[in-house]
């Protein structure tokens, strides 16, 4: 559509020096559309730019490559000409969801450059499908969330007997046997970010019905309640002495249980070595990193994750109690902070030997104790390294093998609807680490790896290798006799 001024017909007679020329006026705008493309509209100014299913680009076209482009038609230098409205539900996120929510995570308004913009200029909005569910919206435009107590209708003057939140309960119950259909529907009709970006069950090698079950259980549940995030530090900023836990909402740890004030900063001295005295109670598990710093910013996170095991002690039995998930500026301040959560809590922890850095931090510092080391090999069959400081590889498939599967079987055992309840782990982040795992692509889950050898160091009686005892007969010259009959003779 173009709503330009509209042409004249010139003649001799409408230019001639007694006429005169009738100013027109007119918006001189056009409406159009393009085709998904990453150069759609490259070189155009825009007054105005409505995506419609950006969520649902699939190859080789990218909403992200193609927001770079059209985001300049919507400048002039520092000066902002036009907007953008992008709205959209959610592909899968292999088929365009992964990049749509690249865009919708760097579009938060809480976060923005020094020029007071957010990564993508645009501002995230999230609206829970009960706001806006056909059916479920009375006849003055409000949403229907509970079954109405008295008569309410609808604007077609149809009675509204139930609230969309038991509707949509009810359809998520009937899916709850098909985990794809069930994500999908999920993402048609997302009441959460979560939701939204459901990705399908066939992506993962774990239970995904499992792990959403539980992700909206800590939703329902309000886990905010459950999970205290905060940071450690030593007691009066003196190391090597106490450790003290304090709530911080700008802290790096999330925690969800801490021993009794007697079991905390439990160390046993053995021969002048520092050991865990929490031992029997529980472990942790790191993936670190040796670098402070990469070119760009970039490069994964250290993570650390702790986990009880069943004990007589007072603590919840099974359970992943810390979650530390971040890159501080420097390695030593990651290196500090795992130090400090193992000496508080008096647990071993079981890290990657492929980037020691972290290891050799703990030897130095008096604690090799806490180091355990690779729980699939006897002590004489460690090699020198793993004799000094400790660690497990992640190069060996057997070890990866193992930690997959370490991993699955909590998950199949403690995560998501049990006959007694729900589980009780309360990390979201690590829980969706856990549902976009790749196993042949390790690197970027930092989390999946964590608890993964928290899991190994907590059962590490199953990697045990079974030594075969030989035995050899020695002759040490005793003669045995057959002494039936008359006459004794020699058994040869």
């Amino acid at each position: 559509l173009a709503y330009r001024v509209p042409a004249s017909k010139f003649t001799r007679k409408s230019i001639s020096e007694v006429s005169t020329v009738e100013e027109l006026d007119g918006l001189d705008t056009t409406i159009d559309w393009k085709n998904t493309g990453d150069n759609s509209y490259d070189g155009e100014k825009l007054k105005l730019l409505v995506h419609d299913e950006s969520g649902k680009w699939e190859k080789p076209s990218n909403i992200l490559n193609n927001w770079r482009v059209t985001k300049t038609c919507l400048r002039l230098g520092s000066r902002i000409v036009g907007k953008c409205m992008m709205g959209s539900t959610s592909n899968a996120l292999d088929k365009g969801g992964a990049n749509f929510k690249k865009l919708y995570d760097g579009s938060d308004a809480s976060k923005r450059n020094k020029n007071g913009q957010t990564k993508t200029g645009l501002y995230k909005l999230f609206i829970p499908m009960e706001w806006n569910y056909e059916g479920f919206i009375d006849q003055y435009g409000y949403p229907v969330f509970d079954a109405p107590k008295k008569e309410t209708l609808d604007p077609q003057g149809d009675v509204i007997t139930e609230g969309v939140i038991e509707h949509w309960e009810n359809e998520v119950e009937g899916l709850k046997d098909d985990p794809d259909a069930l994500n999908e529907y999920y993402r048609q009709f997302p009441r959460t970010t979560q939701h939204a970006f459901r990705d399908e069950a066939k992506q993962s090698i774990f239970n995904l019905t499992k792990i959403y079950q539980q992700i909206d259980f800590n939703e329902e549940l309000n886990n905010k309640h459950m999970v205290t995030t905060g940071s450690f530090q030593w007691e009066g900023g003196v190391k090597d002495t106490r450790v003290i836990f304090y709530p911080n909402n700008n802290g790096r740890f999330k925690v969800s249980w801490i021993p009794d004030q007697n079991l905390q900063n439990n160390i046993v001295l053995k021969r002048g070595n520092k050991y865990p005295g929490n031992e029997h109670m529980g472990a942790f598990g790191c993936d670190s990193y040796d670098i402070s710093g990469t070119v760009g910013g970039g490069g994964s996170n250290g993570a650390l994750s702790g986990l009880t095991k069943f004990s007589m002690s007072d603590a919840p039995p099974n359970h992943f109690f810390l979650e530390y998930i971040a890159r501080p500026s420097t390695a030593e301040m990651f290196f500090e902070d795992v130090l400090m959560a193992i000496v508080f809590y008096g647990m071993p922890i079981l890290c990657e030997n492929n980037k020691p850095r972290l290891l050799y931090y703990l030897k130095r510092r008096g604690y090799r104790g806490y180091s355990m080391n690779r729980p699939d090999k006897h002590i004489n069959k460690l090699s020198v390294a793993e004799r000094e400081v400790g660690g497990i590889p992640n190069s060996s498939e057997d070890i990866k093998q193992a930690h997959a599967a370490a991993i699955e079987t909590y998950i199949e055992d403690f995560v998501g609807e049990q006959e007694s309840g729900y589980g009780d782990m309360y990390f979201q982040r690590t829980l969706e680490d856990w549902a976009k795992f790749d196993i042949s692509n390790r690197t970027k889950y930092d989390a999946s790896i964590s608890t993964g050898l928290a899991l190994m160091a907590c059962n590490k009686h199953r990697y045990r290798p079974n030594t075969e005892t030989k035995k050899k007969s020695y002759d040490l010259g005793f003669k045995k006799y057959n002494n039936k009959g008359n006459f004794s003779k020699i058994i040869k």
